[in-house]
């Protein structure tokens, strides 16, 4: 008898320090995401394009990790230079992360810093060119437009 109960402790013990501990907590809204891109993403992608990236740092809430280092996420292409007429810019957001073997929704309010950067000719000029690529790897800040519920 008392061998089991050691055995279901241990089991209980083993559990409790595996379980992800970040449930029940809630993100706030505002909250910077910084990703880092798995795949590129092309300033003439369709809109709804999904790209996988990681978060390149971890999200702390109240002093506590709540999303680790290398995390996968998932983004979509929001608006694109689809063709040459069109004026609107890349814009990308996050549409979910992966936090305990599922997936969860979120929304952010787009990327900070993904513009083209212009490209220069050897005299110096500055050429800015109908599309570009955002390569695989580029790190990527959003902030979190709703809070997130864990």
């Amino acid at each position: 008898m008392k061998k089991r109960t050691l055995i279901w402790i241990g089991i209980a013990s083993i559990a409790f320090l595996t379980a992800d501990t970040s449930f029940g907590v809630t993100i706030p809204a505002g909250t910077p995401l910084v990703v880092r891109t798995l795949h590129g993403i092309a300033s003439i992608d369709a809109p709804g394009t999904r790209f996988p990236a990681e978060l390149a740092k971890d999200v702390v809430v109240n002093g506590k990790v709540v999303l680790p280092l290398g995390t996968k996420v998932s983004g979509q292409v929001a608006t694109s230079k689809r063709t040459h007429t069109s004026s609107q810019r890349l814009s990308v957001n996050i549409t979910d992360v992966q936090v305990g073997g599922r997936s969860l929704p979120i929304k952010t309010a787009g990327a900070i810093g993904l513009e083209q950067s212009t490209h220069k000719t050897r005299r110096g000029v500055s050429v800015s060119t109908y599309s570009y690529q955002v390569p695989s790897g580029r790190r990527i800040e959003f902030r979190l437009a709703q809070p997130l519920n864990l």
